[in-house]
């Protein structure tokens, strides 16, 4: 090659570089190949272009490209390198891919013409040599070639696609290849437009004009066929249009006919060929999807810009925003409803564009105030709080370019002064903050007004939206909005002043009323605002941060907060935690400055708010930059914080903590990974900034000392007795720890927990299985397994086999977490490489040894050992079972090894294992033997009573009382196991010639048969526990077995571990026991395991296997439709599992499919549910109401289930008025469900909160069918209550239509392009109010509110009023004039919260009414009448509220008649305050206690000052009835009413009533006894909190007085109560006597504090820590030294009782037959702490003690009791079974803390009888 450029070696490099690459399967390597060949190439010169070895290069790298898939990154790298090749070499690679694409259009494989249309794709697409390619290629071949190829295409794939119906997956390949070819057909057309002339396009003649109908026709059909997926017809939609587009006349007549098939439907102007194309079109009825995608189409596909299109295409532009509105109230269904806002959204961008150049008639049609613009704001307000994300979004963006419609409109003009402008502000304003959609509108106009225009209207908007963010569901939107807010404040100010003199405004604004909510604010409102708003403000505005600071840091010391409210410090430790996180401080500055002080952050690390504790750590912990340094401050404040706040009881306060604790960790690991770094390039400093500042030795040595330390401390925390609360933070933050600090090849770790484990450390981790909570046992589990190799090491022969031993023995044990104990014991052991030599042998016979093979994991041989080893121990217990199932749920019950099974199976690699033959073999007996223990124990979960069904006794006698019984409740499914009572023998004794057959097994379950059982009463909470957790094993297990199935399985062989044969019969089991189990513990766990096997089957290539989920649905509906006799179907129990096997069949279906299965089943169960009069349908009406019910419940059907909510509704309340019991019971369940899946799940105690219901208009344009059937059903109600005469006729479904109409609420949006119509339901809601049931009035009351029109209000309520009967009518119906009350006083509650304008005439009205009629009608009762209390309550409510809405117009100084008619003394204040009925006096106090609060707490604006006025001389009036008045409730309103007054007179009276409280002595006595025994765990908290207020009184009076009042004796007892108080499991008696401390820390002068500085609000664990070093102190102070210490040595010791039952237990060895017994009642209290914190104390104490010889034989005696006591506990701690800790987890708990407490007593007392005590230097070690 002498033309060549490069040397021989370059081109022998670049052939061995193609091959290689050509040969490669890797992608990466390949990328990095062609990385390597493109710069070879590149090198060649201009006269190497022909080169056959250039051309040979071209080829191959043709090939390549074409080769690879859509989506592979190699693809791209090629395309890129490719890119950039010279324009001498382009030539040739032109020509390498059009040989490779003129291949490609050849293909005629189906499943090929993706790869084909992909290519074809990516050379249409932004690739230079593509293009190049395909311009030279429509040269060469016709273009009528490429649209041919596409037409054959898609015809292929339709007729494939329709051979093969059924089978999902290939349907769904299909369908996606579908799509793309007609993506690509679009994008071909596209290109060829651009380069070919139109004579072409119109050409009848032409191939191309034949291709083109061809394709046209096609999107034709694609676009009518509803089977297709829903995106290829949308996409269909769009080529329609734009092949459309590219055939038909000029472009202005082409949307004359895009109308015809939208709305005229006239084709007799259409030409013939399309006709003949689209006849579809033309003859039949448009689906109303159709007519989206086609108004879709016509949207994105044509020209809207410049007015290309004329006035045709104005017109169908508001032709096809009438289709798409009218199509908003058919189209329910949740992929459609998503469609269709999208394409309202895509319409408004339309406008948008065509508004830039149109006439002046479209620029009125789309004027704000025009008709169609109302509608489309109608639909937003329909649809702003629709469930889906999708359609909320797209609605906003909808109202946003509304607006700028709207402001294109009126261009020139003045928008603030604008009447829509203004209009929709304010009736956005009226809405309540609870409506979601009003932020986000709210927002737009915001972006569109500006916040100063917004805030002119109303001022306290950002309080308003502070107020709100006190619920999670809506602090984000409100967040949002307040961003939007302040964010264009800012903008205006900064723009308008050119000088910061705004900025006091601004902060004014937006960051006093944070300060105050934070400060002030309720938990849950202060964590939304700190996660929501806080990092928005900053961010926006980072200099407001020293504002914050600076107020906050003011105030701290005077409001420090309290459990319940943060206060200034709590405040400025979530701004400061905040600001750091986001990177706006550096903690060393502002500490280092003075600004805050590390006292500070450690008061605010113990406060007794949990959240002020978490926001304090999270300032140690959270920085903007991981590799931050952590200081040796911050290392001391972290270790003081874990030392008090590991035992916290909320589990999210424990979970911030361990996550804050991480996030340092993380940091320590980073920035020691510089630091290592900094250290080996001494040289260069740049690595870390600031470096010179930085020791990295002994920055890395802090932080080995500092994490060493921690480890310390956790494991020390997980001492004998430690709490739930301390094991789940320790074993979570040693879990963190051990992950990130891991070794990593190549790097260097500054710490390591494995260097931190010794044996007793080990062991300390394995007995935290023993505790009663699973997640403790997972996480000490999973820290285990992160230090096997360490664990293992340190554990001896001895040690594992006696562990492998006991998790054997609770395997088998009656107590159900036993088992769980045992899995997980098990499954840390099988990690052992030698375990089946040390433990195995002994248990498995030499057969069962499993073949060493090197491949296989130690974990997957020593599984199999122990699986087989469970097994052949469960079916020898089966077996027995089979003869006593109630010995064998007393003794061995055998759910505990089936569960070990499972829980070894689940570690499990399942799709890599290498045993596969013996897996084989033991998936099958594991089924076997599931089936064989299903046998015994499923009689008794199938029975019809299968709770108490068992005889409790063992003696003859009993027995035979029993036999008679167990005859009467025999069940009707005949179990024929309990024809006979059972007695339990003294032994009970295997037959020999039984066991013939059981030889092999014969070795291995002696433990079972060998050992003498003893009577015992077998309750019937045994057997039934025993039976239904059996079941609940089995389902499990063959659960996880099914997903052994591969997916390749075929229906007639498999060469898995489990055949298909194996998984249909495991589909029948679990059909056979969730259709008959009666028990809801077996079939709900049975769903479990079945929800794994149809998962499984979904996944599963087989199209038999895959229909199964299908077959079975079909015939569980066609037994249930059939109603046999015979079957065994279960009615009651709420149709037991039946609903649950149907959910399970439903969820298998594919997410994004049709929901073809739902369908039907949704239909068939609908018509089930109607009542018909057969007495053959009540039972499949019962079933299909209970199943709906489910379905309905169930969240991951999602919206897919909404469509069928107004026929749910329909059935439920149709079922209501049947005559069978059972049918309207679960009418009434369905019937809840659908209330809560319409309005959501119910969060508050509220009944009429309007959370959880939506307006009139949302609810019947979402659910468009129930607004002719609730008027139908009303109106029938409303006729049955007879209008004469006060006799009950009650309708059966008066209640819920009530209860559903009640929970809609009106909105200023409704009503206005509304075509449903509210007036109908109004006459008919309102006969209902006349109901004789008072709930009925109610309840029809409140539902009567969103069917009057807000503007309609006044007149209803006139009209109502006037309605009322005079005095002297004869005929006074009591219940219809209460009912009438009751609808006025709703409808004006409504409107007056609406903060409508309140006209004159409506004023005159009223009060003519108010004060005149309804004081008549009260005249008319005596207190004799009935229901006159409830009468005169709706009055006084209905006054309330009028005078409220007074007092807000200023009646004080209004001089209108209504003002003077409502300051009249009949209807003052004082007047309804002297009504006889104190009902109507307490409804009065109400109301005035809010007011004084309203006053109090500055929330009334000045326009609300009125109020005052009715609260004018009312303090008189308060007292004078206080003296009076003998209700509580009503004294309790009083007493919080004359407080709120302060008054100086009152509070002095009560000054002097508790200066008569005069004790003497020996009353004292007794009270300090009282208080003694009010102290106790086993007290009420009313109790408890009582005696913590008590001590709190008497705290420096009597604890910390220098005087000792009341003798040594009472006052240590005193504080021992507070220090049980301080222990007690409630944390609000904790934070209570939490308060004694407090309040002795800051009342004694004379004790020095324990620490450097005072804490003055601390929790409990430092509240305790503290108590103990105030007590010492006194000592001191009181020269009591030497009689303190005795008493407190006896604190140390514990009560001696509890001791003794320890011993009593110890001794006893009888096993109590409870089987969930938890040990201690107080969860929280921890011995040891109280323990350890008091020795701290004493051994300060005993430092500065002399001892005279008196005072050493007191000690020296207790020393011989302690001595005593050591001695036992030593035997008894012998006398324990091996592993007690498993066995006997209770009393070795115990004994360990008493061994504890006896070695630091000794320890204490041998210091104490030492010479020189004071001279000792390390008393606290």
């Amino acid at each position: 090659f002498p033309n060549v450029a490069f040397t021989k070696s370059e081109e022998q490099n670049l052939a061995s570089l193609l091959l290689h690459c050509a040969q490669l399967s890797n992608g990466i390597q390949q990328i990095q190949c062609i990385k390597q060949i493109m710069p070879l190439v590149k090198k060649m010169d201009q006269n190497s272009a022909c080169d056959p070895m250039v051309k040979a290069c071209l080829d191959i790298l043709g090939e390549i490209y074409f080769s690879l898939g859509m989506k592979n990154p190699l693809k791209k790298v090629l395309a890129s390198s490719l890119n950039g090749l010279s324009e001498q070499f382009m030539t040739e690679a032109v020509q390498s891919f059009v040989c490779c694409l003129r291949e490609e259009l050849k293909t005629t494989d189906i499943y090929l013409y993706r790869k084909v249309l992909d290519n074809l794709a990516s050379c249409m697409e932004d690739f230079s040599l593509g293009m190049m390619t395909w311009s030279v290629l429509s040269l060469v071949l016709t273009c009528s070639v490429f649209l041919q190829f596409l037409q054959k295409s898609l015809l292929d794939i339709q007729e494939e696609n329709r051979k093969n119906s059924g089978n999902c997956i290939v349907q769904t390949q299909l369908m996606h290849d579908l799509l793309v070819a007609i993506k690509v057909s679009m994008m071909l057309v596209q290109k060829l437009q651009e380069n070919i002339q139109g004579n072409l396009w119109k050409n009848p003649d032409s191939l191309i004009w034949q291709s083109m109908c061809s394709l046209l026709k096609s999107s034709t059909n694609f676009l009518m066929d509803e089977t297709l997926l829903q995106t290829v017809q949308t996409t269909s939609g769009l080529a329609f249009i734009l092949f459309t587009k590219a055939m038909y006349g000029p472009p202005e007549e082409l949307p004359s006919l895009v109308s015809v098939f939208l709305l005229l439907r006239n084709f007799d102007c259409i030409p013939a060929w399309f006709v003949s194309n689209c006849g579809i079109l033309c003859t039949e009825e448009l689906s109303d999807s159709v007519l989206l995608f086609l108004c879709h189409g016509a949207l994105a596909m044509l020209e809207w810009k410049k007015g290309s299109m004329g006035e045709n295409g104005e017109k169908l532009l508001l032709d096809i925003a009438s289709v798409l509105l009218s199509l908003s109230s058919e189209l329910k269904e949740s992929s459609m409803a998503t469609s269709l806002s999208r394409i309202l959204a895509i319409w408004t961008n339309s406008a948008l564009d065509a508004l830039v150049s149109c006439s002046p008639n479209l620029k009125i049609s789309l004027n704000g105030n025009s008709d169609i613009i109302g509608k489309l704001l109608g639909y937003v307000y329909t649809h702003w709080e629709h469930p889906l994300d999708a359609v909320r979004h797209q609605t906003k963006l909808i109202f946003k370019n509304l607006l700028q419609i709207h402001r294109t409109t009126i261009t020139g003009s003045d928008e603030k002064s604008d009447l829509f402008f203004a209009g929709l502000t304010k009736s956005l304003l009226s809405l309540e903050w609870h409506v979601k959609g009003k932020y986000a509108s709210l927002g737009c106009l915001v972006e569109c007004l500006g916040t100063e225009n917004i805030l002119q209207l109303d001022r306290t908007i950002p309080v308003q939206i502070l107020d709100v963010m006190n619920d999670q569901s809506l602090a984000p939107y409100a967040s949002d909005l307040l961003e939007t807010m302040f964010v264009n404040h800012k903008v205006h100010f900064t723009s308008s002043f050119q000088e910061r003199t705004w900025i006091d405004q601004w902060h004014d604004t937006w960051v006093s009323p944070l300060l105050l909510i934070l400060c002030e604010g309720n938990h849950d409102q202060t964590t939304y605002v700190i996660d929501y708003y806080l990092p928005k403000l900053l961010k926006c505005s980072p200099d407001s941060l020293s504002y914050m600071i600076k107020i906050l840091q003011a105030s701290a010391d005077a409001n420090l907060g309290s459990r319940s409210t943060r206060g200034a410090l709590g405040a400025l430790m979530a701004c400061l935690r905040t600001a750091r996180a986001h990177g706006h401080l550096e903690l060393s500055n502002i500490m280092s400055s003075g600004l805050v002080s590390s006292e500070c952050v450690k008061q605010g690390l113990v406060h007794q708010h949990n959240q002020v504790c978490i926001d304090a750590l999270g300032l140690l912990c959270e920085t903007h930059r991981s590799t931050e340094i952590v200081s040796m401050e911050e290392m001391q404040l972290i270790q003081f914080s874990i030392t008090y706040n590991l035992n916290s009881q909320s589990p999210s306060v424990r979970q911030q903590m361990c996550s804050l604790l991480r996030k340092l960790f993380c940091r320590i690991q980073e920035s020691s990974q510089v630091l290592y770094k900094l250290e080996q390039n001494k040289t260069k400093q740049e690595l870390l900034e600031d470096s010179t500042k930085w020791d990295p030795v002994g920055i890395l040595q802090q932080y080995k000392v500092f994490m060493s330390s921690v480890c310390d401390r956790l494991f020390e925390a997980l001492f004998p007795g430690s709490s739930h609360a301390t094991r789940f933070s320790t074993l979570t933050i040693l879990g963190s720890i051990a992950e990130i600090f891991s070794v990593q090849k190549g790097q260097t770790q500054v710490f390591q927990l494995t260097q931190e484990i010794n044996s007793t450390r080990v062991q300390t981790l394995i007995q935290c299985f023993a505790s009663t909570f699973e997640e403790v046992k997972v996480l000490a589990f999973e820290l285990l397994i992160k230090l096997r190799d360490v664990a293992f090491n340190l554990q001896d022969s001895e040690n594992l086999e006696l562990l492998f031993q006991a998790a054997m023995d609770l395997s088998t044990s009656t107590k159900p977490y036993d088992c769980v104990t045992a899995s997980y014991l098990l499954n840390f052991l099988v990690h052992h490489e030698e375990l089946q030599r040390i433990c195995l042998g002994k248990w498995v016979e030499h057969n069962f040894q499993i073949d060493e093979d090197q491949s296989t994991s130690t974990v997957e041989k020593n599984t199999l050992a122990v699986i087989k080893l469970l097994l052949a121990n469960v079916e020898e217990e089966i077996f027995q079972a089979k003869k006593s199932l109630l010995q064998a749920a007393a003794s061995f019950p055998m759910y505990g090894r089936v569960h070990c099974i499972t829980g070894a199976l689940q570690q499990l690699p399942l799709n890599n294992l290498t045993l596969i033959t013996e897996w084989k073999q033991m998936v099958a007996r594991l089924i076997l033997m599931s089936y064989k223990l299903s046998g015994v124990v499923s009689p008794v979960v199938q029975s019809s009573s299968p709770e108490g069904l068992i005889p409790m006794e063992s003696d003859s006698e009993t027995a035979d009382r029993l036999q008679m019984i167990l005859h009467e409740i025999q069940p009707k499914d005949t179990n024929d196991y309990f024809i006979q009572a059972k007695i339990l023998k003294e032994y009970c004794k295997v037959e020999p010639e039984k066991l013939v057959d059981h030889k092999p097994t014969e070795n291995i379950c002696t433990e079972i048969r060998g050992k003498e059982r003893q009577t015992c009463d077998v309750t019937a909470q045994m057997v039934l526990v025993c039976c239904w957790r059996s079941m609940k094993e089995i389902s499990l297990l063959l659960g996880t077995l099914c997903k052994l199935l591969p997916s390749q399985a075929a229906s007639e062989s498999s060469d898995g571990l489990i055949t298909v044969e194996q998984v249909n019969n495991i589909g029948d089991y679990f059909k056979h026991h969730l259709l008959q189990s009666r028990h809801r513990g077996a079939f709900e766990l049975a769903y479990a395991g079945f929800v794994q096997l149809t998962e499984t089957l979904s996944r599963c290539n087989s199209e038999s296997l895959r229909r199964m989920p299908e077959q079975w649905l079909c015939h569980v509906l066609g037994e249930i439709k059939s109603c046999d006799p015979s079957s065994k179907l279960c009615t009651t129990r709420r149709s037991a599992g039946i609903p649950f096997y149907i959910q399970a069949l439903l969820a298998s279906e594919p997410k994004k499919g049709k929901a073809d299965l739902l369908k039907m089943t949704m239909k068939e169960l609908i018509s089930l549910a109607a009542p018909l009069n057969e007495s053959s349908s009540i039972i499949p009406q019962v079933h299909a109401l209970n199943i709906l019910r489910a379905l309905f419940r169930d969240t991951r059907l999602g919206e897919n289930i909404m469509p069928y909510v107004a026929d749910g509704v329909q059935a439920a309340i149709l079922g209501f008025m049947s005559p069978v019991w059972a049918v309207r019971n679960s009418s009434t369940l369905l019937f809840s469900a659908l209330i809560t899946r319409i309005f959501g799940v119910k969060r508050g105690k509220d009944e009429n909160s309007k959370k959880n219901r939506m307006t009139g208009r949302e609810f019947f344009s979402r659910f468009p069918s129930l607004y002719p059937f609730l008027l139908k059903e009303l109106e029938i109600v409303a006729n049955a209550l007879d209008s004469e005469t006060e006799e009950l006729k009650l309708h059966p479904s008066l209640f819920l239509l009530l209860l559903i109409l009640g929970k809609l609420y009106p909105s200023p949006m409704d009503g206005t392009y509304s075509a449903l119509s509210m007036a109908p339901f109004v006459p008919f809601i309102i006969r209902c109010g006349h109901s004789p049931v008072y709930r009925s009035r109610d309840m029809s009351g409140r539902a009567l509110v969103p069917f009057v029109m807000v503007n309609e209000v006044p007149q209803t309520v006139l009209s109502l009023l006037k309605g009322l009967p005079d005095c002297t009518s004869p005929c006074i119906r009591q219940n219809a004039i209460h009912g009438t009350l009751l609808q006025v006083f709703h409808l004006l509650q409504s409107y007056l919260e609406s903060k409508q304008h309140i006209n004159s005439d409506f004023q005159e009205g009223l009060s003519d009414i108010v004060t005149y009629k309804t004081l008549d009608i009260c005249i008319l009762y005596s207190s004799a009448v009935p229901g006159l209390t409830q009468y005169l309550q709706s009055i006084t409510k209905l006054v309330i509220s009028v005078l409220s809405v007074t007092a807000g117009l200023g009646i004080q100084s209004s001089s209108s008649p209504f003002a003077e008619k409502i300051a009249k003394p009949s209807l003052s204040v004082v007047s309804l305050l002297h009504c006889e009925f104190h009902e109507v006096r307490l409804l009065v106090l109400e109301a005035v206690l809010l007011w004084l609060k309203q006053i109090n707490s500055k929330q009334i604006t000045e326009k609300e000052r009125g109020v005052l006025c009715l609260l004018a001389d009312l303090e008189d009036t308060l007292l004078t009835i206080a003296l009076k008045e003998k209700n509580l409730q009503n004294n309790c309103f009083l007493i919080h009413s004359l407080f709120c007054f302060l008054s100086t007179e009152i509070r002095s009276i009560a000054l002097k009533f508790a200066s008569k409280l005069v004790i003497s002595e020996e009353v004292l006595k007794k009270w300090v006894q009282l208080i003694v025994c009010s102290c106790g765990d086993e007290q009420q908290t009313e109790m408890l909190l009582s005696a913590a207020e008590v001590l709190k009184s008497i705290t420096s009076f009597f604890l910390i007085n220098e005087k000792l009042i009341l003798g040594l004796s009472d006052t240590l007892a005193m504080w021992k109560c507070v220090v049980l108080l301080l222990q007690n499991e409630d944390l609000v008696v904790r934070d209570a006597a939490a308060e004694v401390i407090q309040m002795a820390q800051s009342r004694s002068n004379s004790c020095k504090p324990c620490y450097e500085f005072a804490f003055r609000i601390v929790n409990a664990p430092m509240a305790l820590d503290l108590a103990f070093g105030i007590l010492c102190e006194l000592l001191q102070l009181w020269g009591e030294i030497r009689a303190g210490i005795p008493i407190l040595l006896e604190w140390l010791l514990g009560d001696n009782d509890h001791f003794l039952i320890t011993v009593v237990l110890v001794l006893v060895k009888e096993e109590d037959d409870y089987l969930f017994d938890k040990g201690e009642v107080n969860f929280w209290a921890e011995k040891l702490t109280n323990v350890k914190q008091l020795s701290k104390h004493l051994l300060q104490l005993i430092s500065m003690t002399h001892l005279t010889s008196a005072d050493q034989v007191e000690l020296h005696q207790l020393s011989r009791t302690v001595l005593e006591q050591a001695q036992l506990v030593a035997h008894l701690l012998k006398m324990l079974p091996p592993t007690p800790e498993f066995s006997k987890t209770v009393e070795f708990t115990r004994l360990a803390i008493q061994n504890e407490r006896i070695s630091i007593c000794l320890k204490i007392l041998h210091l104490l009888k030492s010479d020189d005590i004071c001279k000792n230097k390390n008393l606290e070690k």
